[in-house]
Order: structure tokens, then sequence, then C-alpha cells
């Protein structure tokens, strides 16, 4: 699916790339030069005026001269003019001087002026209090003065205020003041409240309207959150936007995350463009997240590797992944050790990811004991894998029990396969169901193996299918070609899968309908794959047409399979032609295959055939 666009080299064309220059509001080398130097004037004219202001006794003056002295560092200058403003009533010089002593270290004494602060309605010092009273374990004391200021409408406050009741376990009081953080742009806030949205989606069921509902309000708060620069949540973002089919958005945001330095997203981009069919920019983006300890990243490299025939390399980067905490790095290291027949240290790799918890490696070590001949060993990590969630697993359990005629334990792990979307697993399940006569139930489950793939499936659901129809009418020459029933569409579906029974089937059913043609098709290819029935059909076709020889060689090809009525078939060309021991041969093989009547009848033939050789 091309919605990346061509397969060129996205990484190299910038297609995920952000605007640059101008268009961007980005200024040259020169420009932020000239910037920095105006601003620096500025703030120098400003304190003249500043200082001018407090020799003339202006308490405000005093208050917003301490605040652009703490800023740039000169404690000692901003602590004389911030106790000066407080002497004289200001409120906001109090806050600044306990943000001022707190940078110093004097924690209690700074605390002391953020209370007068704050008792005077200042929500930042309320803010800065609540703070530290949360650093003291003072919980009580912090939610009520982060609440004080969270009310009065500082975001920073209402973050904090939620963070603290969240951890404390009130999730409804905790939302309330995430949102109202995120409304006021607190990023972190918008991050968060769309992680606890997508959480809640998570646990309910998919379709379910207040799923979706959170779900598209968790895409706002991502979007709102990466649009701030929160790189988690623009790699968030880019996840549902992959997940909807909406890739050129989703690469653009993940591009953005990491470039912020987010390893997954990093990742995330490398099989986006992989997909695109962009390997060497997707090899770029992997090794950037692989070298930050990106393990699924490093495994994908060593996947790319792999498939390059770099087995060195490849078990390089699977190593790196084992390392980085990834156990599909060591059952990727089994994998590879296995195809290179290295059956020793595949055992161990595997082991290793099976014993951390990994299922398709307790599966693929499970495989190995068996074909080794160790039953007893493998039967264990099949379980461990099937109870795991592993389908081929539950599967596999089903073929070992059934091989040991364990019929009913055997049933029971095919179909938890089956229930998961095991195609061959509901194909075992359907026969078992018509073995013991559940017609319905076995219906059900063929229709799941056929829809999936099998034509074992579909060839015995059109069989079941056949089975209750009512006979054709006969056909007559000039009536028109009858409507295709549904089981003649799953015989043809099997046939088309090459099922040579249904080949037969559908050569049978044309033949009938009066389509010489087609019947000849399918009669042809299920013979030429090897069906004697299809070899003895075709056959009695070319001979009903007047091609006798021909029909010959695929009786002859069908008798030498074991067919008796070819054989008989052939006996009865033999004695036609005069061909009397020939004949007699054909006959004899003809009794020996049967069915019953066709051995009587060939019985019958050779004892005359004989009179006549003794004449």
């Amino acid at each position: 699916m091309n919605v990346m666009g061509d397969m060129a080299n996205l990484f190299g064309t910038g297609r995920f790339a952000q605007p640059s220059g101008e268009s961007s509001g980005q200024l040259s080398g020169q420009d932020e030069a000239a910037d920095e130097a105006q601003v620096a004037a500025d703030e120098a004219a400003e304190e003249v005026r500043l200082r001018l202001a407090v020799d003339g006794g202006d308490v405000e003056a005093m208050s917003v001269l301490g605040a652009l002295l703490l800023r740039r560092g000169d404690f000692d200058g901003a602590e004389s003019h911030l106790r000066a403003a407080i002497a004289a009533g200001d409120r906001a010089a109090a806050n600044n001087l306990g943000v001022l002593l707190h940078q110093r270290g004097y924690a209690d004494e700074a605390a002391g002026w953020w209370r007068i602060a704050a008792v005077a309605g200042s929500a930042a010092a309320a803010h800065a209090l609540g703070r530290h009273f949360r650093e003291r374990g003072d919980e009580p004391a912090a939610e009520y003065w982060l609440r004080q200021s969270a009310e009065q409408g500082h975001v920073l406050a209402a973050y904090a205020l939620a963070d603290l009741l969240e951890h404390r376990g009130d999730d409804t009081g905790a939302e309330r003041w995430m949102r109202a953080a995120a409304e006021r742009g607190h990023r972190e806030a918008a991050y968060r409240l769309a992680r606890t949205l997508d959480r809640r989606a998570g646990q309910r069921a998919g379709d379910d309207e207040a799923a979706v509902h959170a779900v598209g309000e968790a895409e706002q708060w991502y979007r709102q959150a990466a649009a701030r620069g929160h790189r988690r949540g623009a790699l968030h973002l880019g996840a549902i936007l992959e997940k909807r089919g909406e890739l050129r958005e989703a690469g653009r945001w993940y591009l953005t995350s990491a470039k912020d330095g987010e390893a997954r997203a990093a990742c995330a981009l490398g099989f986006l463009l992989r997909d695109a069919g962009d390997t060497e920019s997707a090899a770029v983006w992997w090794l950037r997240a692989a070298q930050d300890g990106d393990g699924n990243a490093a495994n994908a490299l060593g996947a790319l590797h792999a498939e390059r025939g770099e087995t060195q390399t490849a078990e390089r980067w699977y190593r790196a992944a084992m390392d980085a905490g990834d156990d599909n790095g060591a059952y990727n290291l089994g994998l590879l050790c296995a195809e290179q027949g290295r059956t020793t240290q595949a055992e161990q790799w595997y082991r290793r990811a099976a014993y951390a918890g990994h299922r398709e490696a307790s599966n693929a070590l499970a495989i190995l004991l068996l074909r080794a001949g160790d039953e007893s060993g493998a039967e264990p990590w099949f379980s461990k894998a099937a109870e795991a969630g592993s389908v081929d697993a539950a599967f596999n359990l089903g073929i070992l029990h059934a091989g040991r005629g364990e019929e009913r334990e055997a049933l029971r792990w095919y179909e938890r396969a089956a229930a998961a979307g095991h195609t061959e697993a509901a194909l075992q399940v359907g026969m078992a169901r018509l073995r013991g006569g559940d017609e319905r139930e076995a219906e059900r489950f063929l229709r799941c193996a056929a829809g999936g793939g099998s034509a074992e499936a579909a060839y015995r659901l059109a069989s079941v299918l056949d089975a209750r129809r009512p006979p054709a009418p006969a056909h007559e020459l000039g009536e028109p070609a009858h409507e295709k029933t549904e089981c003649e569409e799953w015989y043809e579906r099997a046939a088309s899968q090459g099922h040579r029974r249904a080949q037969v089937r559908v050569g049978m059913l044309a033949a009938a309908r009066g389509d010489v043609v087609e019947a000849a098709r399918w009669y042809r290819e299920a013979a030429e794959a090897g069906s004697r029935n299809g070899a003895f059909n075709l056959g009695l076709l070319l001979a009903r047409e007047g091609s006798e020889p021909e029909a010959v060689v695929w009786w002859r090809r069908a008798a030498d399979a074991g067919h008796g009525r070819a054989a008989l078939r052939l006996a009865l060309v033999c004695a036609r032609r005069g061909e009397l021991a020939e004949g007699q041969r054909w006959a004899d093989l003809a009794v020996s295959l049967g069915p019953e009547e066709v051995g009587k009848r060939a019985a019958r033939l050779r004892d005359a055939l004989l009179q006549e050789l003794s004449a």
C-alpha cells in the first residue's frame, strides 16, 4: 500500500522534514546576534530607569529591580532591594525573596516569606509553598497551598496539585486539575491527561461509545502536547495516526519526536520508511534508535542484515537488543542459529528467551526438542507458550495429543487455537465434529478454516453442503447453464488452490451440466497432479468424444496408480482389439484392485479371455 508517495528515498527527499529558513520564523546568525544586543541594551536602559525610580522612593521599582537582578544572578544586589520593597508592603517582593533564599539553600526561611506572600494573595508564592511542603513530605499542607494557588488560576500549581492527587489515588481530582493545567497550555499536563484517557479507552470494549470518545479526546491532548514540543506526545500522536492509516502525518510527528531524542519514535519512523520501500533511510533511524538503547530498533537492524546474508552483523545487533533488555534479541539469535544448523546454540538462545517469558521462543524450543525426539521435554514448553497466548503452540499441543490417541485433549487445544483464528486448527475441529455427527458445528468451523484459506476445509465444507442439496434435474441440450450453488463455489475455491479431489468433483459437476470443455480442464489438472480418479474420468470423457487412444493413456496412468475401474476399461479395450494376453493381464489387475463389483466383472472377462486363449 503506497500511501506515502513513490518509492524514492523519503529521508533524502526531506518529505518528513519540517519547514526551515525564513518561512519557519528562524533567524540567521547575524539576526540573532543583533537581536541579543538589542535585548541587552534595552535591559540596561530599563535598569537605569528603575534605579532612578528607586532613588526616588518608588516601591514597585524596588520590587521590579530586585526581580531583574535575581534573574541575572546578582543575589546580593537583589536581596537588598527585595527586602526594602517588602518593608514597604510589596507582596511580589516577598515571593521573590523566598525564591532567592531557596536558591541560596535557606529553604525554611524561604518558606516563611512565601507564606507571607501567599497569605497576601500571591498565587506564585502559594505554589512555591505547596512545592516546599511536598518536598518535606507534608502532603496535607502541600495540598492546601497548591489548591489555593490552582484556584487562582496558577497553571503550575494546577499541575502540581494533579500530580499530588494522582499519587494519593484520587483519580477524579487528579484528572480535574490535570485538565485545568492542560487547558491553560501546560504540555506535560496535556500529555499525562492524554495517557489517562488512552488507558481508559484500552480498558473498555473497542466499539464502546465512551471508549471511542476517550480515544478521540486523547488524540486532541497528544496533539496539543506535541505542538508544544513534547516528544513523547508526538510519539503517541504518531502511533494513533499510523494505526488509522494516516502515514504521512504520522511520519512527520515521528520525525519531530525522533529529532528531539525520542528513540522509540526513531524506531517507529524506521518501520514506516521500511514499509514504504526505503530501507536505507529506515536503517539510518534504526541505527540512531539502537545507539540510544532501543532494543526493538536493534532487532530490526539485525533482521535487515540477516535478510542480506550478513549473519555476523545480524548477530551483533541481536546481542545488542538482548543487552538492551529486549527478549526478542535472544529469540532472534535462536532463529539465526537454527537456520545455520547450529542446533545447540539455537536451543541455548531459545531457552534464554523462553525463561524470560517469550512465548514464541517457548514454542520454538518445544519444536526443537520434539524434532530431537524429546517429547516429554517439549510438552511443558508447548503448554507454557500456549498458556501465554501462542496460537501455534496451542495447535502443536493438539497435534501432540492427537498423535498419542488422546482425542479429547487434542480437540480441547485445537478449539483453543481455532478460537484465536488458527486455520488448520479450525479444520481439525470441523473434522472432529463431522466424525461426531455434529454437522452444524462442523460447518461453522469448516467455514472459518475455508475462509482462512484452507483448501481441505473448503473441499470438506463443499462436501457437507453437497450432501444436503436435492438432486439436480437432468441436463438437456439447449438448456441454459444453471447458476452455481454455494457448494460448487467452495469446490471451485478448493480446486483453484490445487486440491485434487475438489478438481475432480468440479469436473464432474461441469460434465453433469454438459460443459465438456470445463470438465476436461479440471480432470486434466487433477490427473497431471497425480489424481487417479482425475485420470480415469478424463479417459472416460476422451473416449466419449472419440479419442480412445488418448483415453487409454490416462486409463493406464490411473490403473498403474491403483484404480480398478481403469484397469477394467483397459482390459475391455484390449479384448476388443484382440490383444487377449494383455487384456487378461489388465483383468487380473482389476480383480486385485476392486472394488467388489469391478472385481466380479473383471473375473468374468478374464475367464472369457482365458477360454479364447486356450481354444
